[in-house]
């Protein structure tokens, strides 16, 4: 794919700042997953076109490969309450690592009214308690969990853990229908505080339509981390140190891709993930894709040099993020803001819940 031309702007925080009406921040999905609208870039010329996500099997061609991301939410958000009786809301920020029969060690942000010192507890429900270990900075504490031994933990999770929503979805309360369909149809391997918001769309009939049009199916899994939410507080982007989220690209999706290559077709990536995955990946092979388990922290601004991904399937991300930069390096900073002002005025819903964008050539 070549590479685009940068300007001075292009690396500059306020470069990336645009307002969404608050009634366009989608606080629900759309009723069936893939009626959410679709704003499709041409790349090359520019042109806008408009459709619902179903259409994106109109894009995709015989001999092309989509590579998901197949990585799992779990139940991130505990509340509960320490000795005290105060409130406590634990987030845990990757799936807690078993060390003992009923015991776990985790890492987490803890928000209470009064941040909890090591040695205090926080009990949340009627089986599971949290011991602070240490503060390690940064807002993170390291947690050890208790629970019955002849408890499952995922399955404690589950029982008493929420799925952990953007903040800028508001609820008092979790919603049954946010266990479904904040995951991906796909979704197998838990590991994720976030959703990879890009596949929310798929559902399993539009993805045997692409299999039968004879679209090929890639896996790899990126959990997303809580280091997608930072923000960006340096004014020059270059400036921003980016998270690492824990990557696996098994051999059965380089081969994918690399049958796809040989046929013609072309690598559709859903999602910043997945594109972050295997880009990495191929940076790790000196350039050539291989099968990879690692811990990604690949920034990818205006200037970078793609040598996987050619077309990107992806959601309308909030400003000044380094989702927008990734996307941007992709179509080019002033296109991708005219594609959201477009966006904006035709009323499409934004962020985790809302409408998707295609970008392709």
């Amino acid at each position: 794919m070549p590479q685009l031309s940068t300007q001075p702007a292009d690396f500059l925080l306020s470069s990336y700042r645009y307002t969404v009406p608050s009634g366009q921040i989608a606080q629900y999905p759309a009723e069936k997953r893939d009626e959410a609208r679709l704003l499709m870039l041409d790349a090359e010329s520019g042109r806008i076109d408009h459709g619902r996500f179903a259409d994106i099997q109109t894009l995709l061609k015989a001999n092309d490969v989509l590579i998901i991301n197949d990585t799992r939410v779990f139940p991130a958000r505990l509340l509960g309450h320490k000795a005290s009786g105060g409130k406590a809301e634990i987030f845990l920020l990757a799936l807690p690592r078993l060390v003992a029969p009923g015991q776990a060690t985790a890492m987490a942000l803890v928000k209470s009214s009064k941040r909890p010192k090591p040695g205090g507890e926080i009990f949340i429900g009627d089986a599971l308690r949290a011991l602070v270990e240490e503060d390690v900075g940064d807002g993170k504490l390291r947690l050890r969990l208790f629970f019955p031994p002849h408890e499952r933990l995922d399955e404690l999770l589950a029982r008493c853990g929420r799925i952990p929503l953007p903040p800028y979805i508001s609820r008092d309360q979790e919603r049954t229908e946010d266990r479904g369909r904040y995951q991906t149809v796909y979704a197998a391997k838990p590991g994720a505080v976030a959703a990879p918001t890009a596949g929310l769309h798929f559902t399993p009939e539009l993805l045997a339509a692409l299999v039968e049009k004879g679209v090929s199916i890639g896996r790899l899994t990126l959990h997303v981390g809580y280091g997608t939410f930072a923000p960006v507080r340096a004014e020059h982007i270059l400036e921003h140190t980016i998270h690492s989220e824990y990557i696996e690209v098994p051999e059965e999706c380089v081969a994918a891709i690399g049958e796809s290559r040989r046929r013609g077709g072309k690598v559709w990536a859903v999602g910043t993930t997945t594109t972050r995955a295997l880009e990495y990946a191929a940076a790790l092979g000196g350039g050539e894709l291989k099968a990879t388990r690692a811990w990604c922290d690949l920034y990818i601004y205006p200037g970078f040099q793609f040598r996987v991904v050619d077309n990107l399937i992806t959601n309308f991300h909030l400003p000044e993020t380094s989702l927008m930069f990734l996307v941007a390096a992709f179509c080019g900073r002033e296109r991708l803001l005219a594609c959201y002002e477009t966006a904006i005025q035709r009323g499409y819903r934004f962020y985790s819940y809302g409408d998707a964008m295609a970008v392709y050539r």
